[in-house]
């Protein structure tokens, strides 16, 4: 483990969803040292990925560190680049299979040396018109054939430049060009048009105001946890989600801000406890799926409903946030979502497949809840909102007799 393991104070913090600076070292540490092992790994793995043109590719990363740590770092850390590492050691290990993209390290060199400014020389292929550089774009060279950059090549000011789309907040990019943004089944939308990006422009800063206004805590998290956001296509039936492999992205649909605030909130957490498991275990569970979900039709495994449990607690604490400020039907969204939560917790905390660490973290869940009776919704909207849960709660065992004993802790 290149990392320590969390204290039972960070735990806390953690599982209480809080952003915390802790939380966030974390975080942002277990994701680093997650990168820097796959590549290390794909560097010292024999054969392709350390001979002919992949070692001038390494060098030149190198030279480039050398020069200015924080902008390679910036390429080697961006998310999609987590995506092409383990695909591409996957590929390496697998005796058949489609061959490893090696290419693609040439273009995180090129990035890194761009960004870096340092003198350079290197020859690449371009992959159907048009070679990627992480970070920053892509070009569509005019002509077919290997394509030679030099520290001249990118000028987003030339027209076979295409600069990626920076998001108004200046921190977060949105991603439509990198061909590692998303992997699997995860439909991400083509390139998007001008007005597209102009789209995404106005949901996107009026996301970001409410949040801001609402919860200036978490607004500041995303901000530090999030690299890019990648469109996810009109076709998917998500309107988020993230990827273990691309740390520091969320993917998500077009969606009015109010939507697309909660979006962020819940795919920011997923990516806090996907980082948290790779640096502690939280439980013993196999992947069974045998637990119910208010907030899903399917039965989970225990690590389903604890990423599930997770996400939907930070969204009732940020409704709730919202309601004191007067925000258009955030009560009802708050009883709706905590009734879900309490009644999903005990279950959790019942489970003797917690780890030690995974009791603390679940523990800090549990008073993160009761702590909302401070404040609760006016009238009898909690009430409404419990009723409505034990009547799920009943079909759902209806449906499945054989996992109604899975639904009570």
């Amino acid at each position: 483990m290149d990392h320590p393991e969390p204290s039972d104070g960070v735990l806390r913090a953690l599982g209480s969803t809080e952003p915390s600076a802790e939380g966030t070292a974390l975080v942002c540490g277990v994701r680093r040292a997650r990168r820097l092992g796959l590549l290390r790994e794909l560097r010292e793995l024999p054969g392709r990925a350390r001979a002919g043109e992949a070692a001038e590719h390494w060098a030149l990363l190198e030279e480039a560190g050398r020069r200015d740590p924080g902008a390679v770092g910036d390429v080697l850390h961006y998310p999609a680049t987590g995506v092409w590492a383990e695909e591409t050691l996957g590929r390496l290990r697998a005796r058949h299979g489609p061959p490893a993209d090696l290419e693609h390290l040439g273009a995180l060199a090129a990035a890194a040396a761009l960004r870096a400014g340092i003198g350079f020389k290197l020859t690449l292929r371009p992959a159907h018109g048009r070679l990627v550089l992480p970070t920053l774009g892509l070009l569509r060279p005019d002509r077919p054939g290997p394509l030679a950059l030099t520290e001249d090549s990118w000028d987003p000011g030339n027209p076979v430049a295409l600069a990626l789309h920076a998001l108004p907040d200046g921190r977060t990019a949105l991603d439509d060009l990198d061909p590692y943004r998303a992997s699997g089944a995860v439909h991400a939308a083509r390139r998007l048009t001008p007005r597209g990006h102009k789209r995404w422009d106005t949901q996107w800063s009026g996301a970001l105001t409410l949040l801001r206004r609402y919860d200036t805590a978490r607004a500041e998290e995303a901000g530090r946890l999030l690299r890019c956001v990648v469109p996810l296509s009109g076709s998917s039936r998500a309107f988020g989600g993230t990827l273990p492999a691309a740390a520091g992205s969320v993917l998500a649909r077009t969606q009015p801000p109010p939507a697309l605030a909660a979006t962020l909130v819940h795919e920011v957490q997923h990516g806090k406890l996907a980082a948290l498991a790779q640096a502690i275990p939280l439980h013993t569970a196999d992947r069974a799926a045998r637990y119910w979900a208010p907030w899903r039709a399917d039965p989970r495994p225990l690590e389903g409903l604890l990423r599930g449990a997770y996400a939907h607690l930070a969204l009732a604490g940020y409704w709730q946030r919202a309601a004191l400020y007067g925000a258009r039907g955030a009560w009802a969204q708050h009883a709706r979502i905590r009734a879900q939560v309490a009644v999903v917790l005990p279950v959790l905390q019942g489970s003797a497949e917690l780890t030690a660490g995974g009791r603390v973290f679940v523990d800090a869940m549990v008073a993160a809840e009761r702590d909302m009776d401070g404040v609760p919704p006016p009238g009898g909207q909690h009430a409404v909102a419990r009723a409505a849960v034990e009547r799920d709660r009943a079909a759902w065992c209806e449906a499945h007799p054989n996992l109604a004993p899975h639904t009570a802790g």
